[in-house]
């Protein structure tokens, strides 16, 4: 296990994995409130639901999410460390996903 993320992490988040370069909240957060991540401290600027995903690191465009040590899909767009990562900023590369747009859910095929 990686010590240092561990002690310098907010205990209300859990790395699941080293490689992993998304956090999961194991408990409900409110926007506004401080954490620190990997020694940094981020303020949310959304509520984040028990078991959600943040990125524990700023993430470009296209670059792979990896969660459990293997890759689960690809950011849509810059995700900054600290913001939550979900159906709308991010795509499985894998399965077919339910996506948020204008309002309207479909369903999205991968490329």
């Amino acid at each position: 296990m990686d010590t240092r993320a561990a002690v310098e992490t907010d205990r209300r988040l859990l790395l699941l994995s080293p490689e992993d370069n998304v956090l999961v909240a194991v408990t409900g957060l409110a926007a506004g409130e401080s954490l620190v991540i990997h020694g940094q401290s981020v303020i949310l600027t959304s509520d984040v639901g028990l078991g959600h995903k943040l990125a524990g690191r700023d993430l470009g465009c296209g670059e792979k999410i990896v969660k459990y040590g293997a890759p689960i899909g690809s950011a849509t767009q810059a995700i900054a460390m600290g913001e939550p990562v979900h159906t709308h900023n991010m795509k499985s590369d894998y399965l077919p996903t339910y996506t948020w747009e204008g309002q309207q859910q479909f369903f999205q095929h991968p490329a």
